[in-house]
């Protein structure tokens, strides 16, 4: 068994593809081992940012020899047959065999393989991996055709066993495989020969290079959190950062200093954003005073001052960058304080979608969406109406146009300066929640109702407009718009139709859409637009730009004033199969059944996400029990012999089973059993108790399986016959009171 240790040395490596990088190198040079026949016991990938490194544990040394036996055509097939067969061998025709089976004598191919020295299998892998490497973005650099991330300068290749350590000899693009690295940049470049992984890892740490990014993420921890602590202050959480600073650096070196007193009054996002965006400084907050009063820099080299030098430089343009961002905030508040109408007017001239319309025209119909949510969610409308009318106003704040991740966030600043309540300023700068799968969710109803208006304008606007996420594409975010809305009403349990919300903001969004045909040339698009939504076009194209304006005003008065309400607008259950299919992921992703999602979808009120979900949770866990297992049998049994009757005779058997026509103890008791459980399922569903339901309907599973192993459902008694029809349409009929059962699969 041998060890082996590769290392790719190079230029500095983005530290954004530092992650999969290390993930592609043990993935595609173990599964290139392997499937050349060697064995590992181990793998282990790491990166700083001029190497990749990877180290292989318990390689065998040499791959076993195969023997392939190949059965080919008969000996009397026509010669172009036995040639195909010799050609996909690689044998000559002297070299086959004869064997004698039942239908004649035919040939087979026997094929040997040597084994192969590990070392000449390693070589053949990693050059197919280096010149294969899937790197985001590539170079290619000199008067060679290597492409990499960014110029390679040497190759690591060891394999050690008992013997020693041997190189394995390999030459990619002028670069011979060696036994030499080398340390930090600065402060220990010279080359280092190493002998296996161990020998590496020391001798590296020596020469101020700390190889695992894993480490070096902890130790900018640690003592980031020290430098603090002396302080009295602590460090603001930031994950992603702390990781892209571990790939920034080879020998962490973290640095406290303190913002200027001038800069304090500044937000604390638009200090912890502008240090992270700008200088990747970790913020430092004051938990005495909750403001961010200082930060950490990461060096990467040991200096004589302690890193004094390094400080000042860094103080130097974080006061320059801090100043922008002074001159940013008070030039918005100036011109909100002055006048709120000139961020209207620019908001007007800010595009959203060339077919929908302006970011202002957005606002409008999001005004409008917060307000009917509102309204069936028992909460202020006049308040709901105000945050979104405001919502959007700080696009055009110069300090957006700066760092957009502050979007929402410098609104509510710079409208709070303006009174607005409390409840108002926190749906401006939360209605932009849940950023991604895992982020926080708004926490205020009036944020929670503004945060949906947000994102049924954008699906249904867009959906409009034909941007459909296609495949893994979804520019616009339409599948993460979904997503956040779902989270937001399940987790909040908001309890209204989706599909009259759906259908108000698809109506707002074919308002925009028919203004903004009115104003263009294109005759044929108004025709189109005006025939997708129903309406009878004719006339001179004065008439068409008339009844496309008409249209328009009258849609925009909203759902109750319009007298187009009940238009079937296209597209809006295919636009609720969007959010159906999201929500199919989201609880698949907690262990929910494809199938139980599918049958619950097929019930009534599957726009009351709250109330789908809870019926397929209970279903889901029921289903999960031998009771839950053998009952849905039973009712798809019931279904099967059923709908094979109806077909076959013609008819339908819904017409009420009758318990003096039971002829048998077993019929008798499954009678009883339906009478019983069948009142308590109707109250448990009209309770939305789903779990007291689904316990009433499991308690059918004995008389069920009693009936069907005693009763012979088509006698030769007609009579008989249709009564028991009957009454397996009256057992389909009770599960449906809970779910479509016919859509779980067995």
């Amino acid at each position: 068994m041998a060890d082996l240790l590769i290392e790719l040395f190079s230029e500095e490596i983005p530290a954004r593809m530092q992650p999969r990088a290390r993930d592609d190198l043990r993935r595609l040079i173990t599964d290139g081992l392997v499937e050349a026949g060697l064995t590992y016991e181990s793998a282990g990938a790491f990166s700083t940012p001029r190497r990749l490194a990877l180290a292989v544990e318990g390689l065998s040394g040499a791959s076993r020899p195969v023997r392939e036996e190949r059965k080919g055509p008969r000996t009397d097939a026509p010669d172009k047959a036995i040639e195909g067969f010799l050609r996909s061998t690689g044998l000559t025709r002297d070299q086959l065999e004869r064997r004698t089976e039942k239908k004649g004598e035919v040939v087979f191919a026997v094929i040997e393989r040597p084994g192969r020295p590990a070392a000449e299998i390693v070589a053949e892998v990693l050059d197919a991996v280096i010149r294969d490497f899937p790197w985001p973005k590539s170079m290619r650099w000199g008067a060679g055709n290597l492409r990499w991330v960014r110029p390679l300068h040497s190759i690591l290749c060891i394999l050690t066993d008992e013997s020693g350590a041997q190189v394995v000899p390999l030459t990619i693009d002028g670069i011979s495989a060696g036994d030499t690295t080398r340390g930090h940049r600065f402060m220990a470049p010279d080359a280092v020969a190493v002998t296996g992984f161990d020998d590496y890892d020391a001798r590296l740490r020596r020469a101020k290079v700390m190889l695992d990014p894993a480490e070096r993420e902890q130790a900018i921890r640690q003592e980031a959190g020290n430098l603090a602590f002396a302080r009295g202050w602590e460090i603001v959480a930031d994950e992603a950062l702390m990781a892209e600073l571990a790939g920034l650096v080879e020998w962490p070196v973290p640095l406290m200093g303190v913002i200027e007193d001038r800069f304090l009054d500044l937000p604390p996002e638009v200090l912890q954003t502008s240090m992270k965006a700008h200088q990747k400084f970790l913020s430092a907050r004051n938990p005495a005073t909750g403001r961010i009063e200082g930060f950490v820099t990461v060096a990467n080299v040991e200096t004589p001052d302690h890193g004094a030098t390094i400080l000042a430089g860094n103080q130097r343009v974080l006061a320059a960058r801090l100043s922008d961002a002074v001159f940013f905030f008070e030039s918005d508040m100036r011109e909100v304080l002055a006048d709120v109408e000139v961020w209207k007017s620019a908001l007007k001239k800010m595009t959203f979608h060339q077919d929908v319309g302006s970011q202002w025209e957005r606002v409008q119909r999001m005004m409008v969406l917060s307000i009917e949510l509102a309204a069936r969610l028992g909460l202020d409308q006049k308040s709901a109406q105000t945050a979104a009318g405001f919502s959007k106003f700080d696009l055009v704040s110069r300090m957006v146009r700066e760092f957009p991740e502050l979007q929402g966030i410098m609104g509510s600043y710079y409208f709070g300066s303006l009174g607005l309540s409390a409840d108002i300023t926190s749906a401006i700068r939360d209605h932009y929640l849940p950023h991604g799968a895992d982020d926080a969710l708004p926490e205020q109803s009036i944020s929670q109702v503004v945060a949906l208006a947000d994102r049924f304008d954008l699906i249904a606007a867009l959906w409009a407009t034909g941007e459909r996420p296609s495949g893994s594409k979804d520019p616009f975010g339409m599948r993460r718009a979904a997503l956040g809305a779902i989270r937001i009403i399940l987790a909040k349990s908001l309890r209204f139709e989706l599909r009259v919300a759906l259908g108000l903001a698809q109506r707002r969004a074919w308002a925009s859409m028919l203004r903004e045909t009115a104003e263009r040339s294109e005759e044929k698009l108004q025709v189109r637009l005006l025939r997708a939504m129903g309406l009878t076009v004719s006339g001179e194209k004065a008439d068409l730009l008339d009844v496309l304006r008409e249209a328009a005003d009258t849609m925009s008065r909203g759902l109750k004033d319009a007298p187009f309400q009940d238009w079937e607008i296209a597209g809006i259950e295919d636009l609720l199969g969007f959010i159906h299919d999201r929500l199919k992921v989201h609880l698949r992703d907690q262990g929910v059944r494809h199938d139980v999602i599918d049958a619950v979808l097929a019930m009534p009120g599957n726009d009351d996400l709250v109330l789908l979900v809870a019926r397929a949770t209970a279903l889901n866990e029921t289903l999960g029990t031998d009771d839950g297992t053998n009952l849905l049998q039973g009712l798809k049994r019931a279904a099967n012999i059923l709908s094979q009757a109806e077909e076959k005779d013609g008819v339908e058997y819904s017409f009420g089973a009758d318990p003096k026509f039971a002829d048998t103890d077993e019929e008798r008791a499954l009678f009883a059993a339906l009478d019983a459980a069948e009142p308590r399922i109707r109250d448990a569903v009209a309770a939305q108790d789903f779990p007291a339901a689904m316990s009433a309907i499991a308690a059918l599973r004995a008389p069920i399986d009693a009936f069907f192993e005693a009763v012979q459902v088509n006698s030769d008694n007609s009579v008989l016959r249709r009564n028991r029809l009957n009454l397996l349409n009256r057992i389909r009929e009770t599960g449906r009171l809970i779910a479509d059962f016919g859509r779980v699969e067995g």
